[in-house]
């Protein structure tokens, strides 16, 4: 078994697209639009992807407190500057729970969890 994507019901897809592309830096694989009411990007490279929808029907969008992803960064002082550009507020941290490794969350535009790693 090989894990293919996660999907992500977004409110807004430009807005969507602006923080994944610009913030998290995926690239767009696909899009989709299967009717006037839905849309459909993929993003990111390799094995593992992130399936945005906008559905005009589904205005209800709630993710859990309890979940995020996580993105490698090169440096995480790098990413807060490139946070600050845009006007996203660091959610918690930065942590460092050993010598090793350090992250931080922030939201994505729908409030979904997203935290960066930096391996040092």
């Amino acid at each position: 078994m090989q894990f293919c994507w996660t999907t992500i019901n977004v409110k807004d897809m430009d807005t969507s697209l602006t923080f994944y592309q610009s913030i998290v830096g995926l690239k767009i694989a696909r899009k989709m639009k299967p009717n006037p009411d839905m849309e459909i990007v993929f993003l990111g490279e390799g094995d593992t992807q992130i399936e945005l929808i906008w559905n005009s029907k589904n205005t209800d969008i709630n993710f859990g407190k309890d979940i995020s992803l996580g993105f490698v960064v090169d440096s995480l002082d790098k990413c807060t500057e490139i946070l600050s550009k845009h006007n996203i507020s660091v959610h918690s941290g930065p942590f460092q729970p050993n010598p090793k490794m350090k992250f931080l969350y922030v939201l994505d535009p729908n409030g979904l969890k997203i935290q960066f790693v930096e391996n040092t």
